[in-house]
């Protein structure tokens, strides 16, 4: 059984939807599968947190097509439902040509019935209109239905959803009343994630009970059931996805930032570490005075260490060990937050200046200007990680700039613009053993990624000081 969980755009209520179905499903006793279509890392938490298992990416720009039905596969076999929370609005994706990247596109790609949330709070028969133009936009498109959120009242409700089923012939499974207890915090990167202090428990639970008060569930799992039978995936060539690899290095321990501030990190990119021999360790730039016994290699994951620059500016002995541990050209790979973190000093949102670990020159400067999309990425000079003159894709997210970059420092890539217009762009560091960017990757874009990383780690000399 799968689902598609897709909106008409953004801000809809898609994540409490999906994170309520999870919870309300999982409360009869069915083990539910969750994925996010695209690049992100926040709303996953709270249907990982609902379904008490990873929420998977499924991101076909940056990942191909047929890598991401593998994956989907791979992973909805052992639930008994999968339900997957689209991105954007149903058709929006990586341009304004064609279904790349989008819900839709990921929709047709698993054969998975698609349920359309529609935001009614300030219409009334319209709703059947906007109904009815997603149905007909793309007739290879498996609409099943709709859900209608943040209607009013009772009255207004039944209304929206008589016009629709009028309208479309397709069932409306439900309508939700506007509630401020379901909406989750937001703050400048959008959704506040789980690894916060919150009472994100709570939130679910009560998602999970007006999902099964407001919506017919039993409906849902019948739609749901419908999908199609697909094809089994000839990704893995008859191979477990743990190890993809033929001769997984084993032991080899790799230590994964994981706190209030970093854990922006793919599920994925640390099973590939994993099926490639990486023994994955947890510690807390925040919290920590040292790394887990034992390490050989450091990802400093993404986040927000704006937010927790003081308490980064305070742990002068994690700052010491990653000196330390940069100084013995032991492996570490820095994203986005984590590359913001290694500068010398962050400028957070009040305007304060904080020092920061201090392995890479400059500073980051949080700004007013969202710096996001998809990026095409040439490696700009031999690593340990990538070789001259290799791609990747992968995507930026973020409000900081680097400041004070100096012009000489060998940038981890060179961005090539879309449509080949522009000039090329350096950007990140590649400074011996520390790899750091403003771009996330997902692992699957280049899997011989994780071998190299857990090669180069288990071939490092510990530090003698």
């Amino acid at each position: 059984m799968r689902l598609v969980v897709g909106g008409v755009h953004s801000g809809v209520g898609k994540t409490t939807i999906v994170a309520g179905l999870i919870g309300a499903l999982r409360s009869r006793g069915l083990t539910v599968q969750p994925f996010k279509v695209g690049p992100d890392y926040i709303d996953p938490s709270y249907h990982t947190l609902a379904a008490g298992r990873p929420c998977r990416n499924l991101d076909t720009w940056m990942i191909s097509p047929e890598k991401v039905a593998g994956l989907f596969h791979h992973h909805a076999h052992s639930a008994d439902i999968s339900i997957i929370e689209g991105v954007m609005g149903l058709f929006d994706g990586q341009n304004y040509q064609d279904d790349t990247g989008s819900t839709a596109q990921v929709a047709k790609l698993t054969r998975s019935p698609v349920i359309l949330v529609i935001e009614a709070s300030a219409m009334a028969r319209s709703a059947a209109a906007i109904a009815l133009g997603f149905q007909h936009f793309d007739p290879e498109l498996p609409l099943a239905g709709f859900i209608v959120n943040f209607v009013g009242g009772q009255a207004h409700g039944q209304g929206v959803a008589g016009a629709i089923e009028r309208a479309s012939g397709l069932p409306v499974l439900g309508w939700l009343p506007r509630n401020p207890a379901l909406k989750i915090p937001e703050r400048h990167l959008g959704l506040i994630p789980t690894s916060e202090d919150g009472q994100w428990q709570d939130f679910i639970d009560s998602a999970a009970g007006h999902i099964s008060r407001y919506v017919d569930l039993d409906r849902l799992l019948e739609i749901a059931r419908s999908a199609p039978a697909v094809p089994t995936s000839d990704l893995f060539a008859g191979k477990q996805i743990h190890p993809p690899f033929d001769n997984p290095s084993g032991g080899i321990k790799i230590a994964v930032a994981r706190d209030e501030a970093f854990n922006f990190t793919y599920q994925e990119n640390l099973d590939l570490l994993s099926s490639a021999g990486a023994e994955l360790v947890f510690f807390s730039p925040l919290h920590d005075t040292g790394l887990p016994d034992g390490t050989c290699g450091i990802i400093l994951s993404g986040g927000f260490p704006e937010l927790y620059a003081a308490v980064i500016a305070a742990n002068q002995p994690m700052r010491r060990v990653l000196q330390n541990a940069h100084a013995s050209r032991m492996p570490i790979y820095a994203e986005c937050g984590g590359l913001m973190a290694l500068t010398q000093s962050i400028i957070d949102l009040q305007g304060l200046e904080h020092p920061m670990f201090g392995l890479l020159p400059g500073r980051s400067v949080m700004t007013d200007k969202l710096q996001m999309g998809y990026r095409l990425a040439q490696v700009a000079g031999d690593s340990w990680l990538l070789h001259p003159g290799e791609t990747v894709r992968g995507h930026e997210f973020h409000y900081s700039t680097w400041e004070n970059r100096p012009d000489d420092l060998q940038p981890a890539y060179t961005l090539i613009p879309p449509n080949q217009e522009g000039e090329p762009k350096p950007e990140g560091a590649n400074i011996n053993s520390l790899w750091a960017s403003y771009i996330h990757l997902s692992f699957w874009t280049k899997p011989e990624l994780a071998l190299r990383f857990v090669t180069c780690c288990r071939d490092w000399t510990p530090y003698a000081a």
